[in-house]
């Protein structure tokens, strides 16, 4: 799974962003599961950075955000991304051959199940 955060970072905060953003990477790299984290600059916008971070699955994602390290050293910085879904499966990969089509754990009824209610095991995945 890939999640991604976009940050608009104005440039007299940018050093104390980078410096925080250091602490943040090194916590998350060190993380069971994660398998690459990075921070790119958007070649269109001085301010939009973006935090890309691949892991094993959602629940070593989830897992690392309940660890002590990320809780003190990158929340905080992660806090400031822009309001917007950042955690992303992958339905489609290129193997070096072909396509792989994957089925995404997201249930078709994602969209209406609230807390306090639960999709069933009957409850078909999105289709991908």
């Amino acid at each position: 799974m890939v999640v991604i955060s976009r940050f608009m970072v104005p440039a007299a905060e940018r050093p104390g962003f980078l410096a925080a953003m250091d602490d943040a990477l090194v916590a998350l790299a060190s993380q069971p599961g994660c398998h690459a984290v990075s921070l790119g600059q958007s070649t269109d916008d001085p301010l939009l950075l973006l935090l890309r971070s691949e892991w094993a699955g959602i629940g070593a994602y989830r897992r690392a955000l309940s660890s002590w390290e990320v809780k003190t050293q990158a929340v905080p910085v992660l806090s400031r991304a822009i309001d917007e879904p950042s955690a992303f499966e992958s339905v489609r990969q290129w193997d070096g051959e072909r396509i792989v089509s994957t089925t995404a754990g997201l249930a078709a009824d994602a969209d209406q199940v609230s807390l306090g209610h639960a999709a069933g095991p009957d409850i078909a995945p999105l289709p991908s």
